[in-house]
């Protein structure tokens, strides 16, 4: 009976689910800057209602960004202390591919262009085309300003997730390639057990030392943002 537990904080939202044997509980919450205090009691009221201790999972899955900077910190931290003291194995999940299995359960989409906003009027992007059942990438994950986003080919691509509100400054050619997006698409634990337990029947697991948070901003984007926070001092 595999079990594992899920947490993501990558953006304003908080969940944590558990998948018993690919049955899947979540508790989802928007709660802007409260990630820290709510996360662990959600997980401990999760494994509670399942009658679980840490110990007795077989792996923990969280969001491993892109996403929000700190959030990204929270999720990760908080996997690595849990899978730390049980020695478990951590399985690190896209959150553009969450928002992907998403759009594709809710929506029934099969092309979908997962996007994060990530400040400072850039997003974060991957295009995604399901296949058994799970969104497979069709290029890397990238961080971009709006206008320089670029589509595999073809049309009614679903757009998905935040970062759809630059769409307006994104090229005629992005524009009419895609649908009219679904802004409040999250990625969600829930998604993300989804994920986790086909990379953990791959054997993709990693120990809590291994397992690293993806942020995408290069050097450069971090400057701007310690600039920005100088001048507002």
């Amino acid at each position: 009976m595999t079990k594992i537990l899920a947490l993501d904080t990558s953006t304003d939202a908080c969940s944590v689910a558990l998948s018993i044997d690919g049955v899947i509980q979540e508790d989802f919450r928007v709660i802007p800057r409260q990630h820290t205090r709510q996360l662990l009691p959600m997980v401990d009221q999760m494994l509670s209602s399942a009658g679980l201790q840490v110990k007795q999972l077989d792996a923990i899955a969280f969001g491993r960004g892109p996403g929000s900077f700190a959030g990204i910190r929270i999720a990760t931290g908080t996997a690595q202390g849990l899978a730390f003291a049980a020695d478990l194995p951590l399985l690190p999940v896209s959150t553009l591919a969450a928002i992907a299995l998403k759009a594709s359960r809710e929506h029934n989409a099969e092309r979908i262009v997962s996007t994060l906003d990530a400040r400072m009027n850039e997003l974060y992007c991957c295009a995604y085309e399901m296949r058994d059942g799970l969104p497979q990438a069709l290029d890397k994950e990238i961080v971009s300003s709006p206008e320089n986003i670029v589509l595999p080919e073809g049309d009614n691509w679903f757009a998905a997730g935040r970062g759809w509100i630059y769409l307006d400054s994104m090229s005629a050619a992005v524009q009419q390639a895609v649908c009219t997006p679904e802004l409040d698409i999250y990625p969600a634990a829930g998604m993300m057990c989804e994920l986790a337990v086909a990379a953990y029947v791959q054997g993709e697991g990693v120990s809590a030392e291994q397992a690293q948070p993806v942020y995408l901003r290069d050097e450069v984007s971090w400057k701007k943002v310690a600039d920005q926070k100088k001048k507002g001092q």
